[in-house]
């Protein structure tokens, strides 16, 4: 069964916005995964610690075949290809794959917590879903739109459409 998947790119190392670009090209090759669309990027200050490089960051929209623990895999071995290290809560990292919302389930095991914990928190989350659906809501029924304007601030802004396309 094909499933609407959502999953969030971060990235703040080693050339940023082509990690990203990389990274929506590996998310298209998945295996019974078609890509539907892509966000615009954005800047944002970091969450946590501050002495680290701003963050760009971004979202898509999958329609899968694969389970959220197959997606997940995926995700994790993109990042390591990418050079993902986890050396403290919060850091810099060369790439950031989360999956935010798979179709309406609520996930919440040892390895997966769908939709993603801190998604209501994050405008440089909350954003680029909507940029992907204006009409998009959470399992429960709140929707992104309103999330978005209780949102804390975290300096978001939009990068130029050939930032995010080469």
């Amino acid at each position: 069964m094909t499933v609407l998947a959502y999953v969030g790119l971060g990235s703040n190392l080693e050339d940023p916005t082509a990690q990203l670009a990389r990274a929506v090209a590996e998310l298209a090759s998945l295996p019974g995964t078609t890509l539907q669309a892509q966000s615009p990027f954005y800047a944002s200050s970091p969450v946590g610690p501050q002495d680290q490089p701003d963050f760009v960051n971004g979202a898509v929209q999958l329609a899968t075949d694969l389970s959220p623990h197959q997606l997940l895999d995926h995700l994790q071995a993109i990042e390591q290809a990418h050079g993902r290290e986890r050396l403290r809560h919060w850091g810099p990292r060369t790439l950031d794959l989360d999956l935010l919302l798979y179709g309406n389930d609520i996930i919440h095991d040892k390895r997966l917590t769908v939709p993603h914990a801190e998604l209501a928190n994050r405008d440089f989350v909350l954003q680029p879903l909507l940029d992907l659906n204006p009409e998009l809501a959470l399992p429960d029924g709140r929707r992104l739109d309103s999330l978005r304007r209780q949102c804390p601030n975290n300096q978001l802004r939009l990068l130029p459409p050939r930032a995010s396309s080469h």
